[in-house]
């Protein structure tokens, strides 16, 4: 695409690689270029903390208030109600409110990080969407909103088509998913003066489907925008690990598992992680991810920092990093490092290695602790561990002993 925009918001956009897609460049441009423009993303309370997944779209937002707009986070306390179908293969679990709002309350402190909430001009604003979701009467929303849904193009969308294709089953509660997202954007908009909603790529279909009602209801012209679905050099999702997923709350994961995911980097998605997920100017996250050989490590370890900075704070970054220093360059034990700790009745008469290897996440499974074992990748204080009958008692764990998973996992195992 090579069209040249005026706007500073949709230049950053393009020029760091967050833009997928548009549902009209000029006009956004055009609005962007002319005032403060308010935009949001939404966020479905289905955990208790967002993930790495979630950061990118995170980043846009943070974008956004830089360039002088305003960013709507909407959290989903109505929507969570129903489950987003897109490209699923099953239902989601049901939620209650409880859960919901304690999940919306963990996803708050992850947001409060990046954007800057109040009520000046271009001050972020956290909204539920359960404000008009939980009030509506049904036949009402029929009548007025209902009418505007072609069945016939709901079910031609690709997230919907994909589910009925493999002839797995699509709930009538699933299907209304998407009438409910489009009125959220409605809703917006006349409440809020929302401008743009900007979501992840597979989010298309419902951005579109909330513009056209908006224009059918009243009138306005709002735009669309999503960003790529990001997958790593080698495939995989972005988020995922070996551990599971990569959790942006600190109770959830600690900062030195954060700063060691992104020091874990490919060589291949350096440059990009670098424009995507820090603010360094272009310029240098194009000159650090074009270094190579044993230089590239050095652009993994800002990556990370900065990462991680943004996130935990600079403190957090640096105890990180002086850790990792310790660990793979000393051989020595980090102070930060993620530890289990276990009661004398957790040991008793001894406790195997292998359930220590599970226990502190090293492992996914006795299986795959003993595969581990088995060939060669596991170490007990930086010595290779061959015996998957090894058994440790209250005495070999009175001092920290520190286990490896390959070269870049590890974790300390002590008695409390």
């Amino acid at each position: 695409m090579t069209y040249h925009p005026k706007s500073e918001f949709i230049a950053v956009m393009m020029e760091r690689g967050f833009l997928a897609d548009c549902t009209d460049y000029q006009g956004l441009d055009e609005a962007f270029s002319a005032g403060v423009v308010p935009a949001y993303i939404g966020y479905d309370a289905t955990a208790k903390s967002l993930h790495v997944g979630h950061l990118m779209n995170i980043m846009v937002l943070r974008w956004l208030q830089k360039c002088g707009h305003k960013p709507i986070t909407l959290m989903g306390g109505g929507t969570t109600k129903v489950g987003d179908p897109s490209f699923r293969s099953d239902e989601r679990p049901l939620l209650g409110p409880e859960q919901i709002e304690a999940n919306i309350q963990g996803m708050q402190q992850v947001f409060a990080k990046y954007l800057q909430y109040g009520d000046a001009k271009t001050d972020a604003l956290m909204l539920n969407n359960a404000e008009w979701l939980d009030t509506l009467n049904y036949l009402d929303f029929l009548r007025d909103i209902g009418r505007h849904f072609s069945v016939n193009r709901m079910l031609s969308f690709e997230s919907v088509k994909s589910r009925l294709d493999r002839e797995q089953s699509l709930s009538f509660l699933e299907f209304n998913y998407m009438i409910l997202q489009a009125y959220d954007f409605l809703e917006l908009n006349r409440r809020y003066g929302c401008l743009l909603q900007m979501g992840g790529s597979d989010q298309w279909g419902n951005i579109v489907n909330g513009i056209d009602l908006t224009r059918r209801v009243l009138d306005n012209e709002i735009y669309g925008l999503t960003t790529p679905l990001l997958t790593t050099s080698d495939g995989r999702k972005m988020g995922k690990s070996q551990g599971g997923a990569i959790w942006l709350n600190g109770d959830m994961l600690s900062s030195y598992e954060f700063w060691q995911f992104w020091r874990n980097t490919t060589d291949a998605d350096t440059g990009k992680f670098l424009k995507l997920f820090t603010e360094l100017p272009v310029d240098e996250c194009n000159r650090l991810g074009a270094l190579e050989g044993s230089e590239i490590n050095a652009a993994k370890i800002i990556l990370a920092n900065e990462v991680t900075t943004l996130l935990h704070g600079a403190d957090a970054a640096a105890a990180a990093e002086a850790t990792a220093r310790e660990v793979f360059e000393k051989g020595g034990v980090g102070d930060d490092l993620p530890t289990l700790t276990l009661s004398a009745a957790d040991i008793g008469d001894g406790i195997s290695i292998v359930q220590l290897l599970v226990k502190s996440g090293l492992a996914g499974s006795g299986k795959e602790a003993k595969r581990l074992i088995a060939e060669n990748g596991a170490k007990i204080d930086d010595a290779p561990l061959t015996d998957a009958g090894l058994m440790l008692n209250a005495e070999t764990l009175a001092s920290p002993v520190k286990l490896s998973a390959g070269k870049k996992r590890h974790a300390l195992v002590q008695i409390g």
